[in-house]
């Protein structure tokens, strides 16, 4: 019998990456999506891919390179072993991305009458007209780039779409000399997309680099263009920094951000309909393998998509807007701190509003009483509600302790510029402990009431962040429980100070303490087994990647625990296996909404706990970043949750079973089964608790006559 941990039982973490991203280029040909929907998972596919490049494939890269070719300490693949995987997968996921494009997505477009036009398909009239536009809009902002002895390679930036030109001299030049190179850039500061006019009511649009294609020889005069064709580039975009030699953090990531469009290429894609020659050419000169080159069979860049399924003519393409609402709890309440005083508060976004902690923040920091504000910020919006009352709070005089972490991937200098923002204000700004990312969700006011101090805390799953607040699923809960309270003073001291680690009321916090905090749970429920009792587990989670957690579930199912996780995205865990994971499910929703709440039960022998928590049950999240867990404790908020992680187990709709395989199944609904769709079903449910606490609530207030005798 093979050991637990035998590479076998293991579902590389970069490959399940691609299997998650699988999973939502399928929703763009699922016809149960508005078209614009399709449109924009088909963009947000893309999007992940360009990231996954920049950062996961990059990684890879750069280990080669150092001549560090360490294996995946759970599958024993090496770096090497993987980047051909990699290759091999995502060429064919390319292949079926752009087969939906042409001949699902295109056509659908078609009937709705909305036409993207290539070159060939012009009229005389829509030349004449986009040679107009080219002129007066494109042409001026074209820079064409010899490229010889004289004039190397340029540094094109990461992810900028290109124009590759080969030119032959009208004259003074051999028939066999070679042609001359050159590349012009698409420019980004234009609209990616041009209408033109279409015939019987049709919406016609062509797409900026078809335009400049078709009149580039303006750019050339005295060369006959041989060839043309669109390539990209994708670069290394992680970015490196020494913390301990770091005299100021914020300046020297400053720093490595300007470096990070001029990385070393990690992949080329390039049109189709290019030469084999100027293929080979492009890779020599970035230093590329053959199998870091791919072929693309339509458009490059199909993130342009997110911008188009926004045109506003198109509502009836689009999911019908859902109104987030009034948290249940806050319906009627006139004073938020003296809600939450009364007792704990659940709020579960994007179906119920984030308008309450908004409210939260801005209130404390107009409120006289108020005395110090302490949170902790990993990405926020472009223009955050929270951030500016966080700053006014300083003006008028409050402690405000905010913690930025600058290391947020690719909000990096969004973060920069809302902390020097704050920092003018009068806010104290730190930015995290050397060395590590923190990643988790608290908001502390600290406020006088008569002679005593109360403490109301906000912890959450998601980030501070109001727009994502509408997209993402995370639930957040407000407190004004004394040990929570406790517990949140110790957790910022320990963070702006010197402080070790305290020891917690009912926190459980990474680097120290959380993993052996989730071990400790998984044993419990192995010991109940043993011991003739049920044992159960339902975790939520954006993905499960740490080993030591993987193989504490691997002795769980082998001592009869039932154990359901829902993964959205990586997982390296393997279940169904015979005497190892057999008693493990693994779902994975994806829906209208991302998933990224985090959410932990265990049944305890029937004295069931439940927790929520801003961190995944990844290696980094329990050895790189602070993060916190902590349990829901009032009765009627864990049957709530309860609910949630049962409803989405239940899903027929947007619910995929992990396979053994490492393969994901769209669950199937059968033959009379009601479609339960729980994002939908959440949203009807918030819905529903509103209206009827509104009624209850204004019924309430009717004057009540006596009867008439």
């Amino acid at each position: 019998m093979q050991p637990l941990d035998h590479k076998s039982h293991f579902i590389n973490r970069e490959l399940s990456w691609l299997a998650f991203n699988e999973r939502v280029a399928s929703e763009a040909t699922n016809t149960a999506n508005p078209l614009f929907e399709r449109l924009k998972f088909v963009a947000i596919c893309a999007s992940n891919m360009d990231e996954f490049f920049m950062v996961r494939v990059a990684g890879l890269k750069d280990q080669l390179k150092l001549g560090m070719d360490r294996r995946d300490d759970k599958t024993q693949m090496s770096a090497g072993q993987q980047l051909h995987e990699i290759s091999k997968r995502v060429h064919t996921d390319v292949d079926r991305l752009y087969g939906m494009w042409s001949r699902t997505l295109l056509p659908a477009l078609r009937r709705e009458g909305i036409h993207f036009l290539a070159g060939k398909q012009l009229t005389i009239q829509q030349k004449a007209y986009l040679e107009n536009y080219y002129h007066e809009h494109i042409f001026p902002v074209l820079t064409p780039l010899a490229i010889d002895a004289s004039h190397p390679f340029p540094m094109l930036a990461n992810r900028t779409l290109n124009v590759a030109v080969l030119l032959q001299p009208i004259e003074c030049r051999r028939e066999d000399d070679p042609p001359l190179f050159a590349v012009v850039q698409v420019p980004s500061v234009l609209p990616r997309y041009i209408e033109i006019d279409a015939t019987h009511h049709k919406r016609a649009f062509v797409l900026l680099e078809t335009v400049i294609q078709l009149f580039i020889d303006t750019l050339f005069p005295g060369h006959t263009v041989v060839e043309q064709a669109c390539f990209r580039i994708t670069r290394n975009a992680d970015i490196n920094v020494d913390e301990e030699g770091a005299e100021d953090l914020l300046e020297e990531i400053e720093k490595e951000l300007k470096k990070r469009n001029r990385g070393a290429a990690v992949r080329l894609e390039v049109e189709q309909a290019m030469s084999p020659e100027l293929v080979e050419t492009l890779r020599d000169w970035l230093e590329l393998e053959h199998e870091d080159v791919y072929s693309i069979p339509g458009p490059l860049d199909l993130t342009f998509l997110m911008r188009f399924a926004a045109e506003p003519e198109y509502a009836h393409l689009r999911f019908a807007a859902i109104s987030p609402q009034i948290p249940r709890d806050f319906i009627g309440e006139s004073n938020l701190f003296d809600t939450i005083a009364k007792k704990d508060i659940l709020l579960f976004h994007p179906y119920e509003s984030f308008d309450p902690v908004v409210h939260f923040v801005s209130l404390a920091a107009n409120d006289p009483q108020v005395l110090a504000i302490k949170q902790t910020l990993y990405r926020v919006s472009g223009n955050s509600p929270i951030v500016l009352a966080l700053a006014r709070a300083a003006e008028n005089g409050k402690q405000v302790t905010v913690l930025v972490e600058l290391k947020a991937r690719f909000d990096e200098e969004n973060n920069i510029v809302w902390a020097k923002k704050l920092e003018e204000a009068g806010c104290h700004v730190i930015y995290g402990l050397v060395g590590l990312k923190t990643h988790s969700k608290i908001t502390l006011v600290v406020r006088r009431e008569g002679d005593n101090i109360v403490r109301y805390v906000h912890l959450s799953t998601g980030n501070y962040n109001d727009s994502t607040a509408k997209l993402y699923t995370d639930i957040g809960m407000f407190t004004a429980r004394e040990d929570f309270g406790e517990d949140a003073s110790l957790f910022f001291n320990h963070l702006t100070g010197f402080a070790d680690p305290p020891a917690w009321n009912q926190f459980a916090t990474a680097p120290h303490g959380l993993k052996q905090k989730f071990l400790d749970l998984i044993d419990r429920e192995i010991e109940h087994c043993k011991a003739g009792r049920p044992g159960r587990i339902i975790a939520k989670m954006n993905a499960l990647t740490d080993k030591d957690l993987i193989l504490a579930l691997y002795r769980a199912s082998k001592a009869g625990v039932e154990i359901d996780l829902l993964v959205r995205g990586i997982c390296c865990l393997r279940p169904g296996l015979a005497d190892v994971s057999e008693n493990i499910h693994v779902s994975s929703i994806v829906g209208r909404f991302l998933e990224h709440s985090r959410i932990y039960y265990f049944y305890n022998g029937g004295n069931e706990e439940v927790f929520l928590a801003s961190a995944d049950w990844m290696t980094r999240n329990m050895v790189s970043r602070v993060e916190i867990l902590f349990p829901v404790l009032q009765a009627n908020l864990k049957e709530r949750l309860k609910h949630v992680l049962d409803m989405q187990l239940a899903d027929n709709v947007n619910r995929w079973l992990l396979l053994p395989s490492g393969r994901y199944q769209k669950v199937a609904q059968g033959a009379g089964d009601t479609p339960c769709a729980s994002q939908m079903q959440f949203y009807a449910e918030a819905r529903g608790a509103a209206d009827k606490t509104a009624r209850a609530v204004a019924e309430s207030m009717i004057p009540r006559t006596p009867p008439r005798l």
